[in-house]
């Protein structure tokens, strides 16, 4: 690959490798996810838990729910003890670089990510600019960036398409104006292994200065983890990286493959260490499923359901002799097992409330009541309710709490083989009640139907997923719906032991996100980052 050693990179502390975390800003860009400023808040609070170095907030110009979301980790997250530091990511425009810092300024540590697009593509395309006019650009925008703060990331977007001596001019010009981390973003996942660790020596050892080295890589090729790590062994000491591997398009390295694989194989990574809780992974990456609406793959590498699981005779036996016969990761260190909570109808607020405090969650005033009248509501129909479907009732009523639109207020559907299926439903908004029947080629398209009308919103169905949340013929049903209206895309989440319940659940969240969305007109078309 590179020299077996490299020099990491300057102004860094050899051993320590920066874990960036963008979950909260790139992987809100795949597409249908569209998280509240609450949820983002308590996605970010997990990511502190984790013990993440840096939490990539948001966009703060693309939206003033944005801006009030990066505000918000900045002001909470970003004072505990030992907190993250604080990101924001900003194009290079001086008004834009101002608005990023007035989110973050509350922060005890703050850092502006400044990024402008250098590849031939984008600047024909995209930008409408020569080389000269990018250079002035990056000048200017960094330059602006190190006036609030000491703290300056750059990034030159899609450096992997970009020429070699021009991105090597472009990142001088930031050093010079006074970046202290380069990032070299793989934006449309062009690299491969030997070639990007490869470019990160080389930036290492044409760039003069006192900075840090970072790798922010997508996964086109399914080689965003691998080409993360060709350029920790490169040098590089920062690594941006999402909880499950979401962003854009086929997503960004993911935050746990990473991490794990710098742990485990630490003959390649002699003396690189990281500050993340790895037993604090699996949760992390249940949390963000959960909020987003995205579902983790059942093989996904660390947090995948499968991921400890065996069904070949031979490597049960092995396995049952001894675990590392199949299993290089003790499934405990990444918080994969020893959730023996369980609760029932009799239990109280308190050990409601105590349960949720232990695993992490925590919500107070109207949204834990909620909560907990869902969870007494739920656990009459179910004998027990495990530490999941906690996790998959919290993340459902906060949502509803988060946004301001429909609740449903009753349902009653008819279906079977005989007649057409057919479903009446109530929702509420502001005290009002509204009420359609509609009919379906099933239960569920008859319910989503009625809702429809009940609501009055003209959207489209892109995407509806179900899931058990845990095993068992009582088991909840958890749903999420993708709705499309006005180019607007979003997502819901619901849960019952009733499946169609738990969809007509998560139908009206997502339009009631829809509505709020809207009504708002929080959406501005702005170039994405890296």
């Amino acid at each position: 690959m590179t020299d077996q050693h490299p020099t990491p990179s300057a102004g860094a502390d050899a051993g320590h490798l920066i874990v960036f975390d963008t979950t909260l800003r790139d992987g809100e860009q795949s597409p249908g996810i569209s998280l509240d400023a609450a949820e983002k808040l308590e996605i970010a609070e997990q990511l502190a838990r984790v013990g993440v170095d840096y939490i990539e907030a948001g966009f703060p110009v693309a939206s003033q729910g944005d801006f009030e979301a990066v505000q918000a980790i900045a002001r909470s997250v970003g004072n505990q003890p030992d907190a993250p530091a604080i990101c924001g990511l900003s194009r290079t425009h001086l008004s834009d670089v101002d608005r990023c810092w007035e989110a973050l300024r509350d922060a005890a540590r703050g850092r502006i990510h400044v990024f402008i697009s250098t590849s031939p593509q984008h600047m024909q395309h995209m930008l409408k600019m020569d080389e000269a006019q990018v250079l002035a650009e990056v000048r200017s925008g960094v330059a602006r960036a190190r006036e609030h703060t000491d703290d300056v990331e750059f990034s030159p977007q899609d450096a992997t398409r970009t020429p070699l001596d021009f991105m090597l001019e472009v990142l001088a010009a930031s050093v010079e104006a006074g970046a202290t981390t380069l990032n070299i973003p793989d934006t449309v996942g062009y690299g491969i292994p030997w070639d990007f660790g490869a470019l990160i020596q080389h930036v290492r050892r044409q760039i003069p200065g006192d900075y840090i080295l970072s790798t922010h890589c997508h996964n086109d090729l399914g080689l965003a983890t691998a080409n993360t790590l060709a350029g920790v062994q490169a040098g590089a000491r920062q690594v941006e990286v999402c909880v499950n591997g979401l962003g854009e398009r086929a997503g960004n390295a993911a935050l746990e493959e990473v991490v794990m694989a710098v742990r485990i194989r630490s003959d390649q990574f002699p003396g690189v260490t990281t500050t993340v809780r790895t037993e604090e992974l699996a949760r992390a990456s249940r949390l963000v499923s959960r909020l987003t609406g995205y579902p983790i793959q059942y093989n996904k590498a660390v947090v995948g359901r499968n991921a400890f699981a065996h069904e070949s005779g031979i490597h049960q036996h092995g396995v049952l002799a001894d675990r590392s016969t199949y299993e290089i990761i003790d499934a405990s260190a990444v918080g994969q097992v020893g959730r023996q909570i369980v609760l029932g109808k009799h239990s109280g607020r308190h050990a409601f409330a105590d349960t949720l405090e232990k695993m992490g969650v925590s919500i107070h005033g109207d949204a834990l009541n909620q909560a907990f009248s869902r969870f007494k509501e739920l656990a009459d129909r179910k004998v027990e309710i495990t530490e999941d479907d906690l996790e998959a009732i919290v993340a459902e009523e906060v949502g509803q709490h988060l946004v301001e639109g429909y609740a449903l207020h009753s349902l009653e559907v008819a279906g079977g083989t005989v007649g057409v299926p057919r479903a009446t439903v109530v929702v509420v908004r502001g005290g009002d009640k509204f009420e359609a029947t509609s009919e379906g080629n099933g239960m569920i398209d008859a319910t989503c139907a009625a809702i429809r009308q009940a609501t009055g919103v003209d959207a489209t169905l892109i995407g509806l997923t179900v899931s058990s949340v845990t095993s068992g013929i009582d088991a909840l049903g958890d749903v999420v719906v993708q709705l499309e209206g006005g180019g607007i895309k979003v997502s819901g989440r619901g849960v019952s032991t009733d499946v169609v319940e738990a969809s007509a659940r998560a139908y009206v969240a997502a339009v009631s996100r829809l509505v709020r969305i809207q009504a708002r007109h929080e959406e501005r078309q702005v170039e994405v980052g890296p």
